[in-house]
């Protein structure tokens, strides 16, 4: 094992640190990037990456990667679990299609380069189990959000103008389910669902409480904002997959516009795609995206992530259980819905993304226009794993954003649908290799607050990817199957200054941490506690059970407010 590392004669793209493609010497030492002089003496394992693409390891801020909903999707689709993926021997066994196993979702981002990855959404009460399969995940660093969207504590302090004791409630739970931040799924509208209903708009009644979307929205990010969390609210748009909900997306978006950060974005607005469709049904449904990327491009508090999704199979799964029952009324698929106690609830739906189908055309040119006309400083590209698609098609969508040749040939093969209700054909922009970059490292790790990921500057972590791809001679916009190639299999992949994987093939395994972030010193957490006691008279667990402990986890990392 050696000390150290030098890696000689790459081409770095490091966009915060504004580096464009300018060859330079990398070094490492303890797991991170220091100077040279720090490695003088030292017994260094020298890397040529003459002529080759350096930069830092993707970081994937919004997949579902663990906990009950990829387990009971999983148990839904036997057949995925018929395809083994190739490993060197001494690994463990890795399964799945798109529903990976625990250990091949590790094995997969790191054969492509990425070393982190975040569950996006997580049900309080199930963090233990979240954990237990998180810790089953190797090489990479991750963490999970909890859902606070539907939580009835939220609906009683938002209902009460409580801000204080909602902060101090984030606190606790954050605490409690070992969580990084506060993600939110169709504020109001799940708990309808539990009456048979949903929401329709940001000013309909949540049953049984006094509350709207609207203020849930605007509550919780007053109080992530007042806490100083690293990472905004997280929020998956109400109406997601109705025809006209781009109107809410953008009413939504504007909510942000009281609220201020220098340091990032108070809203983040995940797998947007899903939220982008404007028309009065399935048949006049069209592109709002237009629309979506003009109230973006004019706001700078607000970040959005894709949602891309990927021709073939793909499995809707998300703690937005009503749109998951009119998912399975539409498709006639395969349908389970999970309610979690006082939280929340989710509903998982196996489908294919057909090419010749209209609407799957249509959401297909939607990811790839929001991608497109939006500040490339304020979109991630995601496919929403495995909502959209698989993960380990990041770099068929990184090569689609920069290349319009390669969109032109990809529109062929489409339903004609798209030709006249989205604006993908004409749009000319091709983003560049440093965008693409930005959008898979920097900027998800500067919208999650992580100022050592995503960059390869001096104290980073050292997560680096090296590609066969100079960017100094490629023509990203004509190559494109060189760029694909290319992403789809990194050179390198090196993890806290360890080689992971070398052409595809992995050469070591290693145990990434998991973060958490504790606000507690900024609460009093004495503040809810009778409440705490007077709401678990409705739940299946006590008190005192509720919850998980540091020392249960394999690699905790306590991010510390």
């Amino acid at each position: 094992m050696h000390h150290a590392l030098h890696i000689k004669n790459g081409i770095v793209i490091d966009p915060k640190n504004g580096v464009k493609a300018e060859k330079m010497d990398i070094f490492v030492k303890d797991g991170k990037i220091v100077e040279e002089s720090e490695v003088k003496g030292e017994d260094v394992k020298v890397i040529d990456a003459s002529n080759k693409l350096v930069v830092a390891g993707g970081v994937d801020m919004h997949a579902h990667i663990a906990g009950s909903k990829i387990n009971t999707g999983r148990t839904m689709r036997p057949e995925e679990m018929r395809v083994v993926r190739n490993i060197a021997n001494k690994f463990r066994a890795a399964v799945g299609r798109v529903l990976l196993t625990s250990p091949a979702i590790g094995y997969e981002y790191a054969k492509m380069g990425y070393t982190s990855s975040f569950e996006a959404a997580q049900p309080p009460i199930g963090a233990m189990h979240t954990h237990e399969e998180l810790d089953a995940i190797p090489m990479i660093d991750k963490a999970a959000l909890p859902v606070f969207g539907n939580w009835h504590f939220v609906f009683k302090y938002v209902e009460a103008k409580d801000i204080e004791k909602l902060k101090t409630f984030i606190a606790w739970a954050l605490e409690r389910t070992k969580g990084f931040g506060v993600k939110v799924v169709n504020p109001g509208g799940v708990e309808a669902w539990m009456y048979g209903g949903n929401v329709t708009s940001l000013d309909d009644q949540v049953p049984g409480f006094n509350v709207t979307p609207r203020e849930i929205i605007t509550s919780l990010i007053k109080a992530v904002e007042e806490l100083k969390l690293n990472h905004s609210v997280h929020l998956h748009c109400n109406r997601l997959g109705v025809p006209g909900n781009y109107e809410t997306t953008i009413e939504t978006i504007k909510l942000a516009g009281g609220f201020s950060n220098d340091a990032r974005q108070v809203l983040h607005v995940t797998h947007v795609q899903f939220n982008a469709y404007a028309g009065d049904s399935w048949r006049t449904v069209s592109s709002g995206a237009e629309e979506i990327a003009k109230t973006m491009n004019s706001m700078d508090n607000v970040t959005i992530d894709m949602g891309q999704p990927i021709f073939g199979h793909a499995t809707a799964m998300t703690g937005d259980a009503p749109f998951q029952f009119t998912l399975h009324k539409l498709t006639g698929a395969r349908w389970s819905n999970k309610d979690s106690e006082v939280e929340g609830g989710a509903g998982i739906v196996p489908l294919v993304y057909l090419p010749k189908n209209p609407v799957h055309a249509l959401q297909w040119a939607i990811g790839l226009e929001l991608g497109l006309l939006i500040d490339s400083d304020k979109v991630v590209l995601t496919t929403d794993y495995p909502n959209g698609g698989p993960f380990t098609e990041y770099p068929y969508v990184m090569a689609m954003l920069m290349s319009k040749k390669m969109r032109e040939g990809e529109l062929e093969k489409v339903s004609p649908f798209v030709q006249k209700a989205t604006n993908l054909p004409a749009i000319d922009t091709e983003k560049t290799l440093e965008e693409i970059i930005h959008m898979t490292r920097s900027l998800p790790a500067r919208i999650l607050g992580l100022p050592q990921k995503g960059h390869l500057g001096v104290g980073a972590d050292a997560d680096i990817a090296i590609y066969d791809l100079n960017p100094l001679e490629i023509d990203t916009s004509n190559d494109f199957e060189k760029v694909y190639k290319a992403f789809k299999t990194a050179e390198y992949t090196i993890k806290s200054g360890r080689i992971l994987a070398k052409n595809g093939e992995l050469v070591d395994e290693c145990w990434g941490k998991t973060y958490w972030v504790d606000a507690t010193g900024r609460v009093d957490m004495e503040a809810i506690k009778p409440d705490l006691e007077d709401y678990f008279k409705y739940y299946s667990v006590e008190l005192q059970n509720y919850g998980v402990e540091e020392e249960w986890l394999k690699k905790p990392e306590r991010i510390v407010i």
